[in-house]
């Protein structure tokens, strides 16, 4: 439940252009990371997908031995 709460609370909202948080408190929330921050993460179906590749190569070498 408190996931969720931060979840809402720290969202920027398209009508009011602000999270509720700064709505309510007048400041950016502090957590001690940059949650915004964009970076090299590869998409969850594209790891699925390389994942797979891999456990099917390994199966084939194994069938080998």
């Amino acid at each position: 439940m408190a996931s969720a709460e931060f979840v809402i609370n720290n969202k920027i909202h398209s009508t009011t252009k602000v999270s509720q948080f700064i709505a309510n408190y007048k400041r950016e929330l502090r957590v001690g990371i940059d949650l915004r921050r964009k970076g090299k993460i590869e998409k969850a179906t594209k790891f699925v997908e390389r994942m797979r590749k891999v456990q099917e190569e390994a199966g084939v070498v194994l069938k080998k031995v």
